[in-house]
């Protein structure tokens, strides 16, 4: 036994003897047993210098010169056979001289092989951890400056070779490529050379030289021995198994390699025996053999990260302690696949699992909760037991505890806890015992606070660092900084001084970091030890007191040689959010980062618990709305929908905190505002938001319409009362503030939405929050945040951040000065210190990772500065600390950011703080707001104007919304144009609205969608000042004298005709409520482009069969007219206002239910009442004289019952006896207005006065049969006999009392012709009037038609033969009138035969008149108008003679009184008319019904429902066109004072194509060259003449406007048809015919605007993911603030500069996205096509697919393939065939079409679907897509929409859609409700399928691209 005993003689004391005696009967326990098993033994002889043998290899051992450097208790007490194995292979590369490498898996197995090695020969180290930081400075030498000069300090590889240590380079995969190389010579030929001029040579050579030479003249030219005994030990992983940079092959040259792998089986199982006693050892091999199959070659196939083995001793330590707990459990902590593994690798571990019998039984216990924890007193400072209950048990084990107190009570106000909490600390207190720990979990689920928790209950201080993406491994550990005499010195980071003083660092954000960083603390981690850029060393605490104890040093001694202990009770927490699995870059958890840490996943609490969190935090808020809240969060968190869950993860607890602390202090607020304003759904992308707003409704959360109501009556004010400010409803004392200049003070003009935004954040900031405003460009976010300030009277500091700002630079900003480097506070640290706000502009431009500082900024209040200051919180932590700064008590944060996503392509500031902010989403005003606002910017502009640029505006930013366009046009820009507008009156609106507009001006499509848009509000873009386009008026034919017309004094007698009149109450019947409906009003303003005498254009949504009956419009006094429209078949009234936007309608079918045949046509008209009945209308419907009261406001309906005999049944003629024709009732509303209506019976002999405020009728029974009555006055009325058209007037009193009966008179009227001598006038002639005027011409009107200065009663009338007739002194004088007329030369009647379009008028009636006769009197503007036929109408005097008249509705006759002109106006066609053209012809003659609208207007309504609003009268359109002109402006006509315009001077010969430059040089004119710009006849861009556009991509030149219209005609037609013949070239290259080509054209414009947006879309994505980064360490380019101290000693690569990125060394290769897009061509597709084009729009859809992914096809892999009866999976493109011109294109869609035509009927949809998702996800690719487009109609085939829902949702990793196109009935609805929100659409209308597919690009792709 003696000989194998290792005995260390020499310097060594007795404790190390004794250890090494221990150790060694250990590792070879059995004596002579051991040898014959063929073990190796250590064993150490005697001698003059001490022997070190293993096996046969032995090793001479020399005295240390600093015994400190030599490793330290790293033998361990019994070393495994293949260890030593290891050890015996590293000495014999030691004695050959050779350099080795070990390589092996991650874990510290590797180090600590090293390690042992030299601790058993007492070699010194000089340990390294390389990473990506790591500079060549840091391996040889780097410059110091001491008392102002700089010299060079040798760095590990330079000490390790002079001193003859050991170099241990840990991580060589993490150095960048080019770092190495540097130790290249030195690791062959022991060569160096250094930077201060030194060189290293090798011992052997040096050694010759000192032979001749002396070793002063050696020194003297600089030359250093390498010692003979200096090694290097490199440590690395295997390159391309795991990630990094693989080794350089002379590098790589140099070493001798060696294989760690992990420890055999065997040994291994006896090391976890030896540690576990208390377990059962089955159960521990049960154990190990389930981590070895994961680190098995077949389970590193199927992509599962190595288990991380050398954990298994802490595991195993767990379950010593707790032998009933579940081993499935620990398993987890170890290796948590549950985070990072897709469901293949989840489903390859769990069968792991089960086979190793693993997995939980009901035996198995978790713990439950921490019962007690107790520091220790005895001799173990730093400890405290620890009881938990796990089970019924209570077990109780030691933990190291913190430097401070513990903490007694469990109770906190700031931590409630839950069950899972006090399980979560309980599982992470037994971790505590063993290692440190990593905290996974979602954003805002708690993790910080837990881990707060954890320290407080074990009296730790914590130390919270946010990690950030470019973090330097310096920053981790140790900064350069300058001492006052400007020396340069280290401070170390907060990590190291944690370290030293036993605190918890909290690392919060591991998973942005670089893992290349991370790899200097793998050495701290797992075996506590740290050696920092300036040489320090750390040592963990047992190690130190060991050296201590050797070495026989104090402690100074050892501070001296900068040695230091770790604090025993030191440890780090790590929080992380869980990686995104499936994804190639986020996946932070691999199996270097498994060996580090335990890891615990904290989950989101579940709902109870939730809810008792929110009740204990905020106890007085609503329950009720916390109930609703906390259902919809867990609905969102527990669907596996991508789009619900990035909605949950805005919903976090924290968020949910916020939300219930809101409602607490406001209740009345309403929680759909709430959630909204949380998701900031304003901006969210549209699937996410109809997902959102889908859940919402199934949690029933809605606003309710008095809610809506509440917020727009609300008082939106401020105001300022003696030091209390009050916005809203909310009030605030104002800050005293004792820097003034710093408050903000902005030009500010309130408006209702600005203040509610202000009172919303005042709410808030009253709660403490910190602010975040999200809004698009130009919203006024600024303006209300300093608005917003100067209220509040708050100082503000402004930081506005872009691209390049660093943490540094938000933080301070290092300057020098006198060679000291001084720290200037930046904005930010100066309002912590202060108290001020800190605005934070532009916040979504700074990359994410730097704004994460704000957060442990906004959630600890704890920040580490650069300079080594610290921001804390409260006041506790200060107390004997310096360079601390107290965050002051009124500091808050204001961020400010654009909205994510297309197309600001800002980081998403929101998505990843979104939730420690409280969200405020900032809109442009709503149109009143900003009308408002626009009033007070330009007070001199005309109101009209600004209405037009609200609404124009308005339009825009809901295409934008929709992303039909992609600028969001902002109030920013309207105001600017208000303001242009306010100092140049003159300019014209059209020309001010380009300056906005010219951006566009390039992009064709855009610039359609603008002009349609601007045209559409009348704002005449484009139009020249001379485009009017009036109607041409013909002169009136003079006016003739006709006679009188006197009233009969009947007889002698004198006697009247009395009339007797009874009165009646009326009956009520009702109400009935009915709905009232709204519908969007597309309106138009007609005089974009022109000016004509129409005003606007909208269309009402009519069926295809309803007709119009009737118009009306609310009298000229209101100022809001309203237009009335019924319509019958089915009966219903449309009403809107004018000006409005929208329009409501009313069903009436229920009442007047639809019949058969002609037996019985409803026809309805209707009167509006005035005050106070406004808004109730009268229906009156003609044949069955049934009155209905309608009151539109709330949709109350009553039927009143004038006279009970008059109810006469419609069914009184059968429909066999229908030919004769039935009379029918007629309402006279003249005097609606005044509340009362009259009613007669054609051919009837009664009046019925209907007052309808006192309810009652009255009842005039006359002595003649009546044909019509014309109320002329209230108090007199012309009545018209039936056959003999004989006139009557009856006067009565204006006021009918109920007991004076006899009041009503009767005259009749003669019609006496002027002169009896030619042609008498006979009775016979009499004609009835179509109109007659209720009131009078004005005098001047009057004398200007009749042409003599006349004062007199009057009334203006119309009838078939005369264009106007005017009875002057009629009604009110009884002396007899004049009558003067105005003849037709034909009456209108006779023209009836020759209708103008046989097909609608050749269906004539038989007899009798239309029902209106559209016949308008307009008093104020001298007119009568009226519609006619077109076969009324002079044509030709209208239209020369080679124009063809325009397809008309009708015409507008508008005969002028006072110009003695008529005009014709044609009223254009309607799109789409009724097919019962019999039944229209009863209504009309023409196909449009007429009503006055205010005072000197018309309205039409066209028989399809198109409304149209004219303006006649003369003065109205002179001052309009006036109006329009200056809209216009005038400057275009005429030439500005200083133009010098460059005319060429040359003619234009012809064109030609020119010659091709070979060398592509710009050409400016010359008329030589193809592809040039600016000259004349050839092919290129902005010249005159040539004959198309060739660009050759060089600038333009263009030639002026006016010598471009001076091209003569026959150069533009040869410039024609050369254009023609270059097409038809490029047809002929790819061989497609003119026929297809124009057919390819149909399909193909129809989505060329979508093509367009999602090219560009496509663009900047790519543009973006090209974005270039900062590359460090570089020789030239910008100072890098980081290295300006480095700067200062003089080295060379301080700079940086931004270059592509290198992609991280074994990141995964960039996949494409993967498109399928499954298209139904199924025979129902062919069917339906004529009804709605779904087969057609689908082509469209496919065509748009095709073209739009053009070249991406590296980014996007896409196939199409259809299903239909024949099969579900039908090829029609391949995704590795994709059609590259539109021949090929062409073939596909007529694939498709012919499919269609030609297919068995059925339906494959669901197999189709299921089939893409499987066939999809099986190709690699970094995100899959699968479109499917059907027709609804899934029940006809017997498919269950759940099922259809199954299916969209089959795998996690496919996002698939449904686009369900226009279906029979609602079949459609009915599916989407039942399919997951947000994957389903509708297109009712086959027109929304590109756009929908637009949408769905963009919001999916977009998201994550």
């Amino acid at each position: 036994m003696q000989s194998r005993v290792l005995c260390l003689g020499g310097g060594a004391g007795g404790p190390a003897v004794r250890r090494v005696r221990l150790l060694l009967r250990q590792v070879l326990g059995g004596g002579a047993a051991a040898a014959r098993s063929g073990r190796l033994e250590i064993r150490a002889l005697h001698g003059s210098g001490d022997t070190v043998t293993i096996g046969d290899v032995s090793f001479k051992l020399k005295t240390p010169k600093n015994p400190e450097l030599v490793p330290q208790n790293y033998m361990t007490d019994s070393l495994a056979q293949s260890v030593v194995h290891h050890l015996r292979w590293i000495m014999q590369k030691d004695l050959l001289g050779q350099d080795v490498f070990l390589i092996g898996p991650p874990g510290p197995l590797r180090r600590s092989i090293a390690m042992q090695y030299l601790e058993l020969t007492k070699r010194e180290v000089e340990y390294i951890a390389l990473s990506r930081d790591t500079t060549e400075t840091d391996l040889k030498q780097r410059r110091e400056i001491r008392d102002g000069s700089a010299f060079y300090l040798d760095q590990c590889a330079v000490r390790a070779a002079t001193e003859g240590r050991i170099l241990v380079l840990e991580g060589l995969e993490k150095a960048e490529r080019n770092v190495l190389p540097v130790l290249n010579n030195l690791l062959e030929n022991r060569e160096m050379q250094l930077e201060d001029g030194r060189f290293l040579m090798s011992a052997e050579r040096y050694d010759k030289l000192l032979q001749d030479h002396t070793k002063s003249e050696l020194d003297s030219w600089k030359i250093v021995r390498v010692s003979e005994d200096f090694r290097v030990i490199a440590l690395g992983l295997p390159v391309p198994k795991y990630s990094g940079n693989p080794l350089d092959p002379p590098l790589r040259s140099r070493f001798q390699a060696r294989d760690v792998y992990h420890l055999p089986f065997k040994d291994h199982l006896q090391l976890l025996y030896s540690i576990g006693s208390n377990i059962s050892t089955e159960r521990i091999s049960q154990l190990l053999s389930f981590a070895t199959t994961l680190c098995s070659q077949e389970s590193s196939t199927l992509g599962l990260p190595d288990f991380p083995l050398d954990s298994l001793s802490a595991a195993v330590q767990i379950l010593d302690s707790f032998p009933m707990m579940s081993v499935q459990h620990v398993i987890d902590r170890l290796y948590p696949y549950n985070v990072f593994l897709g469901k293949e690798g989840r489903t390859a571990v769990k069968d792991a699992l089960k086979r190793f019998e693993l997995q939980d039984s009901e035996s198995h216990l978790l713990p439950r909760r921490i019962t007690k924890v107790e520091s220790v007193h005895r001799n173990k400072p730093f400890k405290a037991d620890v009881t938990v209950q796990i089970g019924e048990k209570e077990v109780t084990f030691q933990v190291p505890a913190g430097t401070g107190l513990l903490k007694k009570h469990t109770r906190s106000d700031t931590f409630v806890r839950t069950s899972s909490h006090n399980q979560l600390l309980a599982e992470m207190m037994q971790s505590h015992m063993v290692k440190d720990m990593c905290l996974i979990g979602g954003k805002g689920c708690g993790k910080t606070v837990i881990a707060k928790e954890f320290a407080d209950m074990l009296g730790y201080n914590i130390e919270p660092i946010m990690l950030y993406q470019d973090m330097t491994a310096r920053d981790l550990l140790q900064q350069r900084y300058t001492l006052p005499n400007g020396d340069t010195a280290w401070r170390p980071s907060p990590l190291v001084t944690a370290a030293l003083e036993g605190k918890l660092v909290i690392l919060d954000g591991i998973h942005r970091i670089n893992p290349g960083t991370l790899a200097v603390l793998q050495r701290l981690i797992h075996d506590r030890e740290l050696t920092l850029y300036d040489g320090t060393r750390l040592l963990r605490e047992d190690r130190y007191q060991n050296l201590k104890e050797e070495l026989q040093i104090s402690d100074e001694k050892l501070q001296e040689r900068s040695i230091f202990p770790i604090h025993p009770s030191f440890r780090i927490v790590v929080l992380a959010e869980p990686p995104v699995i499936g994804s190639s870059t986020q996946q932070w958890l691999g199996p270097e980062f498994l060996t580090l840490f335990l890891f615990h996943n904290v989950r989101s609490l579940s709902k109870s618990e939730e809810i008792e969190v929110i009740k204990e935090m905020i106890p007085n808020v609503p329950s009720v709305a916390v109930e609703q809240l906390l259902s919809l969060t867990h609905k969102l968190r527990e669907t596996n929908d991508a789009t619900a869950q990035s909605l949950a993860s805005s919903l976090s607890t924290r968020q949910l905190l916020r939300i219930c602390r809101r409602l607490s202090q406001h209740p009345d607020e309403n929680l759909y505002y709430a959630v909204n304003k949380a998701c900031l759904s304003r901006f969210l992308p549209n699937l996410a938001r109809s997902a959102l707003h889908k859940n919402l409704q199934d949690s029933c959360i809605e606003r309710s319409p008095d809610d809506v109501k509440k917020l727009e009556e609300k008082d939106y004010t401020c105001e300022i009362n003696n030091g209390i400010l009050k916005i809203g409803s909310v009030t605030m004392p104002i800050y005293n503030s004792t820097e003034k200049m710093k408050v903000p003070d902005v030009l500010f003009y309130e408006n209702a939405q600005h203040m509610m935004v202000m009172e919303d954040m005042l709410k808030d900031f009253l709660l403490g929050e910190h602010l975040l405003l999200v809004g698009n460009q130009g919203v006024g976010k600024n303006k209300i945040v300093d608005r917003f300030l100067h209220l509040l009277n708050r100082p503000r500091e402004y930081l506005q951040l872009h691209r390049d700002t660093t943490v540094q630079s938000l933080t301070l900003q290092p300057s020098v000065k006198d060679g000291l480097i001084i720290y200037e506070d930046s904005p930010l640290v100066k309002a912590v210190k202060f108290g001020h706000i800190l605005v934070i502009d532009e916040a979504d431009k700074a990359p994410t990772n730097v704004t994460c500082v704000l957060k442990t900024l906004v959630e600890s209040g704890e920040m580490v500065l650069s300079d080594g200051r610290r921001i804390v919180a409260n006041h506790a932590h200060v107390e004997g600390r310096e360079n601390v700064i107290v965050i002051h008590p009124d500091f808050r944060m204001i961020v400010l950011a654009n909205r994510p996503g297309f197309p600001f392509l800002g980081n998403d500031f929101f998505g990843t703080l979104g939730d420690i902010f409280s969200c405020h989403a900032v809109d442009n005003p709503k149109p009143q707001s900003e009308l408002a606002m626009l009033r007070q910017y330009g007070p001199d502009v005309p109101e009209p104007i600004l209405q037009k640029l609200v609404a124009a505006f308005g339009e825009l930013r809901t295409l934008a919304d929709q992303g039909i366009i992609n600028y969001p046009y902002s109030t920013r820009e309207v105001v600017n144009i208000v303001k242009h507008l306010q100092k140049f009156p003159t300019e014209g609106l059209a020309n001010v609205v380009r300056n906005v507009f010219d951006f566009d001006s390039y992009n064709n499509e855009m610039r359609e969608i603008l002009i349609s848009t601007l045209h559409k509000y009348g704002i005449p873009i484009g139009a020249k000042p001379t485009n009017v386009q009036l109607a041409k008026e013909l002169p009136l034919p003079d006016h003739k004298f006709m006679g009188y017309w006197k009233v009969d004094q009947p007889g002698n007698a004198r006697q009247k005709l009395l009339c007797p009149t009874e009165t009646q109450k009326i009956d009520v019947k009702g109400p009935v409520y009915l709905n009232i409906q709204g519908f969007p009003l597309e309106r138009h303003e007609a005089r974009s482009l022109s000016f004509t005498e129409e005003l606007a254009f909208w269309t009402l949504p009519l069926g295809e069969v309803n007709l119009v009956c009737d118009v009306t419009v609310t009298k000229e006094e209101e100022a809001e007219n309203v237009l009335y429209v019924t319509t019958c078949n089915p009966v219903s009234l449309y009403f809107m206002n004018v000006s409005s936007k929208s329009g409501y309608f009313v069903d009436l079918y229920d009442l007047f239910p639809r019949t058969v045949g002609n037996v019985w046509q409803p026809f309805v008209t209707v009167a509006l009442l005035g005050n106070p009945l406004k808004g109730q209308v009268v229906l009156h419907e003609e044949e069955s004289n049934v009155v209905l009261l309608l009151d539109t406001n709330n949709g109350a309906l009553r039927r009143l019952l004038l006279l009970p005999d008059a109810q006469e049944s419609p069914k009184r003629t059968s429909w066999w006896s229908s030919k004769e024709e039935m009379s029918n009732y007629k309402m006279c509303r003249e005097f609606s207005h005044k509340n009362w209506l009259v009613f007669y019976k054609e051919a009837g002999n009664r009046l019925i006065v209907l007052d309808v405020l006192e309810g009652q009728t009255h009842t005039i029974s006359l002595p003649i049969n009546l044909k019509s009555v014309f109320l002329v006055a209230e108090d007199r009325w012309l009545l018209v006999e039936n056959e003999t058209n004989q006139k009557f007037l009856l006067t009565k009193r204006a006021h009918v009392e109920a007991e004076d009966s006899a009041v009503c008179q009767l005259y009749a009227l003669s019609e006496e012709p002027a002169d009896m001598g030619f042609g008498l006038t006979t009775v016979s002639e009499l004609c009835v009037p179509h109109a007659v005027s209720s009131d009078q011409l004005s005098s001047e009107n009057l004398s200007a038609a009749v042409g003599q200065k006349i004062s007199s009663p009057n009334r203006i009338f119309s009838d078939e033969h005369n264009y106007a007739t005017i009875v002057i002194g009629f009604p009110d004088l009884l002396s007899p009138s004049e009558v003067y007329s105005w003849k037709r030369n034909s009456s209108l009647s006779g023209k009836r035969a020759s209708p103008s379009d046989p097909f609608y008028y050749g269906a004539r009636r038989k007899t009798g008149a239309a029902k209106q006769t559209n016949c308008v009197t307009l008093l104020a503007s001298n007119q009568i108008v009226r519609i006619l036929a077109p076969g009324d109408v002079p044509l030709k005097d209208i239209y020369p003679k080679d124009v063809t008249p325009p397809q008309a509705a009708g015409y507008l006759e508008v005969t002028d009184l006072n110009s003695k002109k008529i005009k014709y106006i044609a009223i254009p066609r309607s799109q789409s008319l009724s097919p019962y053209t019999s039944w229209l012809s009863k209504i009309s003659d023409a196909d449009a019904l007429l009503a006055p609208l205010g005072k000197v207007g018309l309205v039409s309504v066209d028989m399809g429902g198109g409304v149209r609003l004219w303006e006649t009268g003369l003065d109205s359109l002179q001052q309009s066109l006036q109006d329009w002109r200056n809209m216009i402006g005038q400057e275009d006509g005429r030439p500005v004072q200083i133009t010098i315009q460059r005319d060429s001077g040359l003619d234009v010969s012809s064109p030609k194509h020119g010659k091709v430059d070979p060398d592509n040089m710009p050409h400016v004119g010359g008329n030589t060259w193809a592809g040039g710009t600016g000259g004349r006849d050839t092919a290129g861009l902005g010249g005159k003449g040539g004959p198309y556009r060739l660009d050759a991509g060089h600038r333009v030149y263009q030639i002026s406007q006016a010598e471009k219209d001076a091209v003569p005609e026959e150069v533009k037609r040869a410039a024609r048809e050369m254009g023609e013949k270059a097409f038809k070239q490029r047809l002929k290259e790819i061989q497609m015919s003119e026929y297809d080509a124009s057919t390819y054209e149909r399909f193909s414009g129809a989505v060329r605007r979508q093509v367009q947006s999602l090219r560009i879309i496509l663009d900047n994505l790519q543009a973006k993911g090209k974005e270039r980064q900062w590359l460090r360490h570089q020789a030239v380019g910008e100072l890098d603030d980081a290295k300006i101290i480095d700067g200062l000693t003089g080295e060379k690569a301080i700079y940086k500069r931004r270059g592509e990125l290198e992609p991280q060394p074994g990141s995964p290769q960039q996949k494409p996205k993967r498109l399928r897009l499954v298209v139904d061509v199924s025979g129902s597709m062919y069917r339906f096509n004529g009804v709605d084009g779904r087969l057609e729009r689908s082509m469209e859809a496919v065509c748009m697919v095709m073209e739009a992914f053009e070249n991406y096809e590296h980014k996007f892999k896409y196939d199409i393939v259809g299903h239909s009866g024949d099969g579900f999976d039908i090829a029609l493109v391949g995704s590795d065939k994709v059609p590259k011109n539109n021949k090929q294109r062409l073939e596909i869609l007529k694939i498709m079409h012919a499919h269609a035509q030609f297919c068995m009927s059925g339906d494959h949809t669901l197999e189709g679907t299921e089939h893409a998702i499987r066939e999809i996800a099986k190709e690699e690719a970094d995100e899959y897509f699968v479109i499917v487009l059907s027709d609804a109609n899934l029940e006809r085939y017997g498919i269950q929409p759940s099922r259809f829902a199954q299916v969209l949702t089959t795998n996690a990793q496919v996002n698939a859609f449904a686009i369900f196109i226009g279906s029979l009935g609602n079949q459609a609805d009915r599916l989407q409700r039942t399919l997951p929100a947000g994957r389903s659409f509708i297109a009712m209308d086959t027109k929304e399928i590109p756009q929908i597919l637009q949408q769905i690009f963009t919001s999916t792709m977009l998201s994550s691209a």
